[in-house]
Formats: C-alpha cells, structure tokens, sequence
C-alpha cells in the first residue's frame, strides 16, 4: 500500500498532566492529502509532532517507510529532512534577520554547500511565490508572506512529507484559498500532505481521507463523505456537517434520490440538482476549456491570444500562474476551485482559460475527464501550447496533455 507514516496503539501523557493520546493507530500512504479533524483539545497538535519526532510517545509506535523512528540525534536529524512540520504560529518558526537566511537555515543544518543552499532557496522561494524577498526582514511581511516563507524554509529541505498544523490560521479567506492552492499543488508533484484543522468546509473538499479525532482517540477514520455522513459523531466531535453534504443528506430525506458519490463540490450539487428536476444542458453547446502552462512558452503571447476572444474569463492555479497573471496585468475570474467552476462555466456554453504551472496540467485533465465519464457531457479542453490531435474517453481534448507539460 506504499505506507510512508504509520501509528501503531501510541500514547501520551504530558509530565504532571492526564493522558492526551488513548491508543492511536492509524497508517497514511504516500502522496496522500489528509486531513486530521477535531475540537480544540482533541489532540490534534501532540499527534502531528509525533511524525517528525519533535514529541515521542510514552508508548507504542510511529514508524515512517516502515521502520520505527529512532530518537537519537542523527535519526532525528534524517527524519526531520524527510517529514517538515509548519507550524501553526509563523512567528514561533521564523528565526533569521532576513527571508534568505531564514530559508537558507535548514539546508545549511543538513550540510549543503553554498551553491546547494542558494540553489534549495531559489527553489523554495519561487515555489511560494516569494521571488524577490530575500533580503526582506521577516517582521515586515503580512502574515501570508509569513506563511509562506515558513513552508519555504520546510520545502528547501526537500521532504517527503508536509506537516501543517491549522495552515489557515490566521489568514484572511483569499489567503486561506491561496495557501490550500500551494499545498494542492505540493502534493501534485508527489509530497504527502497532513493538515490539522477544526474547519470541516475546508477538509471535506480538500482530504483524501479524514481522521476524526475526539478526546485522544480515533472517533472515526474514512474518506470526508463518509466520515463527515456520519452525523452523530461529527455533533459527538463538537463539529458541523460540511453544507454540501448536509445540503445532499436533507435533499435525500425531502425524497430526493441521491447518487452513491456524494457531491464534494459546487459543480458536484448542480449536477445532481441538475439530474433530479430532469434538465440538462445539452440544448446549449458546451464551452471551450484552454489550458496554459505558464512554465512554457507559447507560440502565440498570452495577451494577443485573450485579446482575441471575447467574453473570455481567466482563472489561476498555484503561485506562479498568478504572478503571471499580475506580470500580464490580467483580470482573474477564479482563484480557488478554479477546475470545476470553469467546468461549471462551459456547461453555460462560455469559455473559460486556465493559468497553470506544468506540475497541475495533468489535475485539469483528469478532473474534467472525469466530469465527462459521470455526466455524459462533452467538454473540450485545448492546451495553448500544443495543436495535436490527442482525444480521450469522454473528453474532447484538442492537442497532447504530455506534451503540454514537458
């Protein structure tokens, strides 16, 4: 099952203080988005220090690609390079006069020369959209930027695993969506992803799978439809029904019936709401998806080719593709879920263009294709950077997705 983390019965107890982790076991698979979910006290936070070895278990077991963590100082050396933890205040992790050596700390603690620790913050930086800031001083930054440059001092280490314990704290709702964005794209290009969080609207679209955690103890462990269904514990848990689902569940008991998959998204309600008064958009020709990989040039510049096309509207996905679209001075209709409202926006017959950096072309794809397999909707999806002729099941695709990406 390519398990990286596991938990096997753990427990602990603070010095003086009652038991605050009740035998845990659980296991996470590599490339996973997950999502820990509980009340303040629930024991979110001593969880996730317990997977870099930052806190060790009174008992049991955390093991990481299938071998027990060692609590030495060279294994904890390693398994700190493998699993980064951000932590919930900023401010507590930010420790350097300046962006560049706050970044730089972690690689120059590995042993990297001084090439390999400019190189790793180059790389950091522009992952997160902080190109430009390394002689700033942190205290000066917004609490974004702040965020940010924690994540990059974690990504400049090159983990396997992220660790964000309540990533949104503190942010107002377009920075929230821009952190969520990064870390989708994070974990796009292979990095498993663990969150903490008491905001169920923010985990139920986001998870893979959930851990719902009350009182030291699992209260439930599955996919968000499911654990998330369950309304006795999510009310046992202090918590709320995410409005999507709890939308579908009262639907389903006015006599409505419901499909099996669960609607995870505003796209995923229209069509079922769609499906259940008997319409449908066939009278109306769908939209045009364009795809542009903002990391490769294309034959015809980005502003003459919008300028082109009328009634056009352009969403971005992750860092780079909105500093493009600052740089280009362009007009952004959808940041965040932007896949499934421009799917929402073809059904429409309107056209839509997705800014993206070449790690997400592939999220685009799969998505609408997926769309397409479970409505039965056509929706075509044209990559600006290619002109072949490549379709797919269910899916009208005007060129090659790979070679849109390399």
């Amino acid at each position: 099952m390519n398990i990286i983390l596991e938990a096997r019965d753990i427990r602990y107890q603070y010095p003086g203080n009652r038991e605050v982790i009740k035998g845990i076991s659980f296991h996470i698979r590599k490339g996973e988005k997950i999502a820990l979910v509980g009340p303040n006290g629930a024991g979110k936070s001593t969880l996730l220090q317990m997977f870099n070895g930052i806190i060790r278990p009174s008992s049991g077991t955390m093991l990481f690609d299938n071998e027990p963590i060692s609590y030495d100082t060279s294994s904890l050396r390693k398994i700190r390079k493998r699993v980064g933890y951000v932590l919930q205040n900023s401010d507590r992790q930010i420790i350097a006069p300046t962006v560049y050596q706050d970044v730089a700390f972690g690689p120059a603690n590995l042993g990297y020369d001084e090439q390999a620790i400019r190189n790793a913050v180059s790389m950091a930086l522009r992952h997160v959209g902080l190109e430009g800031f390394e002689r700033r001083p942190p205290h000066r930054l917004s609490g974004g930027e702040k965020k940010r440059v924690a994540i990059a001092g974690i990504i400049a280490m090159d983990p396997d695993v992220l660790v964000f314990d309540e990533p949104t704290s503190d942010l107002d709702p377009s920075g929230s969506e821009d952190l969520m964005e990064l870390l989708d794209e994070l974990n796009q290009e292979g990095k498993t992803i663990i969150i903490s969080t008491h905001d169920v609207e923010l985990a139920y679209p986001w998870a893979d799978r959930v851990i719902l955690l009350l009182d030291g103890r699992i209260l439930q462990e599955d996919v968000p439809e499911v654990a998330f269904g369950n309304s006795k514990n999510v009310r046992k848990a202090h918590l709320s029904v995410p409005m999507l689902l709890e939308l579908s569940q009262e639907l389903g008991r006015h006599g409505f019936i419901q499909p099996e998959r669960k609607p995870r998204s505003v796209l995923d309600m229209v069509h079922i709401i769609t499906n259940m008064v008997n319409s449908s958009y066939t009278n109306t020709r769908p939209g045009v998806i364009s795809v542009c990989n903002v990391d490769k040039e294309c034959k015809t510049p980005l502003s003459v080719w919008i300028e082109s096309r009328q009634n056009l509207v352009i969403g971005a996905m992750g860092t780079r593709a909105k500093q493009r679209a600052s740089q280009e001075n362009l007009a952004l209709e959808f940041t965040y879920g932007v896949i499934d409202k421009c799917i929402l926006r073809a059904l429409r017959g309107l056209d839509s263009l997705i800014l993206t950096p070449g790690s997400m072309v592939n999220r685009i794809f799969d998505r609408v294709d997926a769309y397409c397999s479970e409505s039965g909707n056509e929706i075509a999806v044209i990559p600006m950077n290619n002109s072949n002729h490549n379709p797919e099941p269910g899916l009208i695709v005007e060129g090659n997705k790979e070679s849109l990406i390399n």
